[in-house]
């Protein structure tokens, strides 16, 4: 298995950036991360800067041992977004205001595991199909779950915003994890709000279908993305990854292999 990557991060409609992002790749085995930083917060782009770092520290660490939901991965990943909270929480006590999402996906060989805290999002292509690996911690996203909104309101809803649970916070940082098998020609789309608030699974997908690299498909997505902003749109990152046995695709049809865990 090998693992390739690409990374794009634009600050959109505002004066700053407050979208982390960093990834860290060696043969089969990656981390690939991204963090939020709230908006209306001064501190937005250094909490989320901090989380991405507290983050990092898991690639030093023991990644042997089962990957699924609750594998000791999976757990290591929860750990560090703990660690991350407290060091936003002794931040706060400094006189800082920020907060921000998290989102981590670590892959060794056939297995994976992510953890996430908001609506940073983590979307994974499999057999041909989309799933969602991970669900918005929004107003938004329990309304979509209670049935009050359809799918396709998810993206302009006017609570989605309003998150249940972030980083930097003593009660809202409730980490959810997730992970298991992973195979040759599956691919991954880690995005903040700024990117998915102007796509449609199926317009991630097919764009995906169409790319013979990451690189290619993110390209693809920003062809799609960047003119639908306007002036006041969020800042936008992503990262896109593939699990290939040859290091490229064969073509534009290049079958996926392997069912989604989430």
């Amino acid at each position: 298995m090998k693992l390739e990557a690409y990374r794009y991060t634009n600050p959109g409609g505002c004066s700053e950036n407050q979208d982390s992002s960093d990834f860290r790749m060696e043969a089969d085995r990656g981390l690939f991360l991204l963090a939020d930083g709230l908006g209306g917060h001064r501190d937005g782009a250094r909490a989320s800067a901090l989380v991405v770092q507290a983050l990092l520290t898991a690639w030093e660490e023991d990644w042997s041992g089962d990957s699924g939901p609750e594998g000791p991965l999976a757990a290591l990943l929860l750990e560090r977004t703990l660690e991350a909270n407290d060091l936003l929480l002794e931040a706060r006590e400094r006189g800082s205001s920020g907060r921000s999402t998290a989102l981590a996906l670590a892959v060794a060989g056939n297995r994976a595991a992510w953890v996430h805290v908001g609506d940073s999002r983590l979307y994974r292509i499999s057999q041909g199909q989309i799933c969602h690996a991970t669900r918005d911690h929004s107003v938004t996203y329990k309304k979509y779950l209670a049935g009050e909104i359809g799918r396709n309101e998810l993206n302009v809803d006017e609570d989605r915003s309003s998150l249940l649970r972030v980083v930097g916070d003593k009660t809202r940082c409730i980490p959810q994890t997730g992970g298991g098998e992973v195979r040759p020609g599956d691919a991954f789309l880690l995005c903040s709000d700024g990117l998915w608030s102007v796509l449609y699974d199926e317009e991630i997908l097919i764009d995906c279908l169409k790319a013979d690299s990451p690189r290619a498909w993110a390209e693809l997505l920003l062809l799609r993305a960047l003119p639908r902003l306007g002036a006041d749109a969020d800042n936008l990152t992503l990262l896109t990854v593939f699990l290939t046995e040859t290091g490229h695709k064969e073509g534009p049809l290049w079958p996926y292999c392997g069912a989604p865990s989430a």
